[in-house]
């Protein structure tokens, strides 16, 4: 979700992954959804907007791995704009503590580290990226620690 030059984070709460942490919305697809039937679905069901498909724009990709033991899975980086489908609110209190706007350009450090790889990528304008944790590495984005986002669009660091 954009308002102008910001972006909706959502910090996550009772799930015993990243709990404390903001992430943008997000969710996985149920058996049968594409990736646009998907977002639709999470978006409702997470802060309570009414989506069509053609409310949105696929803004990145990224395959991501978290720390081992994890799966890697291909994230599907979503906008739309601030005001279709309604006003967001937090649908899910027992996994969300609190939905929150920053500046794309300013974003916090206390964010899941592929999510922060993923919206910093967006900011420098790439389409494409991998994110994949070593072992040791924290599912807390760190911005003293190694960068892990390998840029595929050939437009260089994520920044």
């Amino acid at each position: 979700m954009r308002r102008g030059d910001e972006v909706l984070l959502a910090r996550r709460a009772g799930t015993g992954y990243a709990d404390g942490l903001l992430n943008v919305p997000s969710g996985h697809a149920e058996d049968g959804e594409d990736v646009r039937e998907a977002v639709i679905r999470e978006a409702a069901e997470e802060i309570g907007l009414r989506l069509a498909p053609e409310d949105l724009r696929v803004a990145l990709v990224m395959q991501h791995c978290a720390p081992p033991p994890a799966r890697p899975r291909i994230g599907w980086f979503f906008e739309a704009e601030y005001g279709v489908g309604g006003e967001p609110w937090n649908r899910e209190p027992d996994k969300c503590a609190e939905l929150v706007w920053f500046p794309l350009a300013a974003l916090p450090d206390d964010m899941v580290a592929y999510s922060r790889a993923g919206l910093d990528g967006l900011r420098a304008g790439h389409r494409f990226l991998l994110h994949w944790h070593r072992p040791g590495d924290a599912v807390a984005h760190d911005p003293s620690g190694p960068g892990r986002a390998v840029v595929l669009d050939g437009h260089g660091p994520t920044g």
